[in-house]
């Protein structure tokens, strides 16, 4: 029945090209597989293009670069060697010597250079200096822009280069020019401009965008018979229990799904046989004795519970899985499951606790500002901070150096202590405190809620543990989050430290090492607060971290 539907649809298109905009919405509406064909089709064409773009300016800028690479080398060799010449010949007080040897050094420019052409263009200078007549070989200096001419000419030791069109064959081809000066004993400086070809570069980026066009448009074509095969495979069985169920809800009880396989669509499948034979059996039952409807309705909710059931583990196996299914299956295990974002958040925190316990958790290292990183997380939650009317301030006398930390992690631990205060500050201002000292830098999460009595905080890291069990939590949570705080910080080589006094708040401190495994000396932040909230004042009020010289970072001059 779907082929003969989808046939039906396509035929329907074909002679009707005006109704296009109409099958195309009807068929968005009512077809999964079309949808997720066209979904997958415009994420993949979108990435492929987006990939092919880049690709193609990387390799234009590689191939440019390149190319003006060897055009620089190449002419600085030639000036080089003309340098040379010049500044070893013997002049003497021939009048003919200097014209003689300036011929030489032309010779030799268009020996060692590779240039299409070049040009000396001699410049102001003293007039008591010997006359000698500049040259051009292929090189017109009409070309020769004043900016590239200035900065020839302002800069005597260095080369200048600029990008240009040239005539080639009656052809405009890309181009450069490279200009520098040469040092002309008793006639004074001179502007050499040598001009480069890029023509090569030009055909082969042409020729290497062509072929990534042609096999980007290859690539969606092969995604879609993929995808078209892959989707048909997986959504058929799909489509014919959901026609099965229509025609089981309109009264035909004989109708069943034929199963076939072992995996999880045919465990569903025979969770829903079960169920309609369940169905039947009862309906027939129950029109023999259509006296007993209250024992009908009792006995189809007692045979319904098995087959729901059976469901319900088939749709929990499903979406388990379903990081290993394609997107058409893995949305059809969501549609099955729509209550899974819970559980997979405490099936994420249960997995990081067992890596833990098993001792396979590996640090992604960077250098990291932990004042900057601070500030960030400090800015994500200010919404939530707003809403339960609590104010944020951070407090950031050190800590900008980087240090290598798995920013990753070290972020989860901020955002869950920034929260757990959000949470738990009864909408009184949170600080959050960041400084450093020679050996560690240290964030500490001040809030000035309710507070836990010692007894409480020293079990404020168990795991599913919480200070009080009839507080309904709003933030959410699973109850391991201090706990996977602390074996970050624990796999940092650092602390997480937390002090708290009923009445008056709680602070958590976490303390990394700058460098190595272990941490020497004390925190740069103490775990017991110093000042009440009545004393920060406008001290805690937020700050703009100023951007930091990378070289300062290197030199090791901030603390």
């Amino acid at each position: 029945m779907a082929a003969t539907s989808a046939t039906t649809t396509a035929v329907a298109v074909i002679r009707d090209w005006r109704g296009w905009p109409t099958v195309t919405r009807a068929l968005w509406r009512r077809s999964l597989r079309f949808r997720t064909l066209t979904i997958t089709l415009l994420l993949t064409s979108t990435a492929i293009l987006i990939t092919c773009v880049t690709m193609a300016l990387v390799i234009q800028n590689d191939l440019f670069e390149s190319r003006k690479d060897e055009a620089l080398e190449d002419a600085a060799r030639a000036v080089n060697q003309a340098q040379v010449t010049l500044d070893s010949a013997a002049l003497g007080d021939e009048p003919a010597a200097l014209p003689e040897l300036w011929d030489s050094v032309q010779a030799d420019l268009r020996r060692y250079s590779t240039a299409e052409g070049f040009a000396g263009i001699r410049m102001n200078a003293d007039p008591d200096a010997v006359a000698l007549n500049g040259f051009s070989a292929g090189l017109s200096a009409n070309i020769i822009s004043s900016g590239l001419s200035n900065r020839v000419v302002q800069f005597d030791d260095r080369q200048s280069w600029q990008s240009v069109g040239l005539d080639v064959g009656g052809r405009v081809v890309p181009g450069i020019i490279v200009g520098q000066q040469l040092q002309v004993p008793e006639a004074g400086p001179f502007q050499l401009y040598f001009a480069y070809d890029l023509a090569d570069a030009d055909n082969t980026l042409t020729f290497v965008q062509r072929t990534l066009w042609i096999a980007g448009i290859g690539l969606v074509a092969i995604v879609a018979a993929i995808s078209f095969i892959v989707l048909r495979t997986v959504s058929t069985p799909i489509v014919e229990a959901a026609e099965t169920s229509a025609r089981l809800a309109s009264g035909d009880l004989a109708v069943r799904i034929d199963v076939h396989g072992e995996d999880e669509i045919a465990i569903l499948g025979r969770s829903f046989n079960a169920m309609a034979d369940s169905i039947e059996s009862q309906i027939k039952e129950l029109g023999e004795l259509s006296l007993v409807q209250q024992r009908f309705v009792s006995d189809v909710s007692h045979e319904l519970r098995t087959p729901l059931t059976t469901i319900r583990l088939a749709a929990d196996m499903l979406n388990d899985q379903r990081g290993e299914f394609d997107p058409t299956t893995a949305r059809t295990t969501e549609l099955l499951h729509t209550q899974v974002q819970r559980f997979e958040t405490l099936l994420s925190d249960l997995l990081e606790i067992s890596r833990y316990d098993a001792g396979s958790v590996q640090l992604e290292l960077e250098a990291t500002s932990l004042a900057h990183l601070a500030e960030d997380i400090i800015e994500q939650m200010m919404p939530l901070a707003e809403g339960r009317g609590s104010e944020l301030r951070l407090v950031a006398p050190g800590g900008y150096s980087p240090v290598d930390m798995d920013p990753r992690r070290v972020r989860r631990v901020l955002r869950n202590l920034i929260g757990n205060a959000i949470e738990h500050g009864e909408g009184r201002p949170v600080v959050v405190t960041v400084d450093s000292n020679q050996h560690a830098v240290a964030a500490g999460v001040r809030d000035f809620g309710l507070g836990m009595d010692p007894a409480d905080a020293e079990r404020v890291f168990d795991r599913f543990w919480r200070a009080d069990p009839s507080r309904q939590r709003t933030i959410g949570g699973t109850g391991l989050g201090l706990s996977i705080a602390l074996g970050d910080a624990t796999l940092h080589g650092g602390t997480l430290a937390v002090w708290s006094e009923l009445g008056v708040g709680t602070n958590f401190v976490l303390t990394l090492p700058r460098r190595g495994d272990a941490l020497e000396g004390p925190s740069p932040i103490p775990i017991e607060p110093q000042e009440p909230l009545a004393e920060l004042g406008d001290a805690t009020q937020p700050i703009q971290l100023a951007d930091i010289p990378a070289e300062l970072f290197d030199r090791g001059s901030i603390e």
